[in-house]
């Protein structure tokens, strides 16, 4: 069997077991057994021979692979890397696969680094509470070099898989220090320090999990293979973990420093209400990803804080 009749013959199979995207993840998985891009895969195709398809050993693999997606294991986790931005991030069992709405966060995390540039902090700090894969935090360190980047993560497997995603950064990215403890303990954590006690970050940037209890995923793949704890929010309306972003960046950012928060469209008005009620607060604003939903929320810190000016002095040295 030539390689184009190989993968047809899989389409067929993945579309009969109801997969959303057949062609993409047969191809994909293909290009994943046979080492090429999916760009070289299709090339081979459209010149079959017949002969493209290699031996029985590397065909026995990708069934296997099919079949395993054809049960609604994960792509991600047949192949074992999610593309994000620029990168190829390491995914597996225990952490939750980033989304490409997530992308759009980074481009207002990139955007506000910009600004504060153009203010004098050259070097700004910043912190992605919740980070899950990495994916973020990495995205910002490859991105925007000149950024101090910190992570905060609570999950074992997840952590684990991040830290793997930072130490597989380029050269030219900065480093990500990843702290393992609960998002809502990070600022008591970070204050316990007597060497960064009044040390404050520029920038907090959070996707945390935010699902409502009765609103359970409709994708087979993420209600079993994503993590619980990287879905649910917590409370009936899935906003305590989201509340606690907020209450976490307002205790570890600078006077000025600004927060941004990934959520679902249906919380996006109660979240906006909630910034600009808090005093703490100000300059909130409602953010849509590239398909015109509500995705985000961003703020500002005001007010002279603990920390403020001894970080301001240091981060425009």
């Amino acid at each position: 069997m030539g390689l184009g009749d190989l993968i047809r013959d899989a389409v067929g199979r993945l579309a009969e077991a109801g997969i959303p995207s057949p062609q993409a993840d047969a191809e994909l998985l293909a290009a994943h057994v046979w080492s090429l891009s999916r760009a070289e895969l299709q090339a081979k195709m459209i010149s079959d021979t017949g002969e493209s398809a290699g031996g029985i050993e590397a065909q026995d693999r990708f069934w296997a692979l099919i079949g395993e997606r054809q049960h609604r294991i994960p792509l991600q986790h047949l192949t074992g890397m999610a593309p994000f931005r620029w990168l190829e991030l390491k995914v597996g069992p225990g952490v939750f696969i980033p989304r490409p709405e997530t992308e759009t966060v980074v481009d207002l995390v990139l955007h506000k680094l910009r600004e504060l540039s153009s203010k004098g902090i050259s070097h700004p700090r910043v912190v992605d509470l919740g980070t899950g894969s990495g994916a973020i935090a990495a995205s910002i360190a490859l991105e925007y070099p000149a950024a101090e980047v910190h992570a905060v993560e609570v999950s074992t497997e997840a952590a684990a898989w991040a830290q793997l995603n930072f130490d597989n950064l380029p050269q030219d990215a900065s480093s990500v220090i990843l702290h393992h403890c609960d998002l809502r303990d990070f600022a008591a954590d970070w204050r316990s320090d007597p060497n960064r006690a009044a040390e404050s970050f520029d920038l907090v940037v959070s996707n945390p999990p935010y699902i409502p209890p009765n609103m359970v995923p409709v994708e087979q793949e993420v209600r079993e293979h994503d993590p619980d704890i990287a879905l649910y929010g917590g409370g009936p309306d899935g906003l305590d973990l989201p509340t606690a972003v907020l209450h976490t960046a307002k205790e570890v950012l600078a006077s000025g420093g600004w927060l941004v928060l990934e959520h679902a469209e249906v919380q996006a008005d109660a979240l906006a209400a909630l910034c600009s009620g808090d005093p703490m607060l100000e300059g909130v604003e409602t953010h849509w990803d590239l398909t015109g939903r509500k995705r985000a929320t961003s703020a500002t810190i005001q007010g002279p804080r603990r920390g403020a000016v001894q970080h301001a002095l240091k981060r425009t040295a």
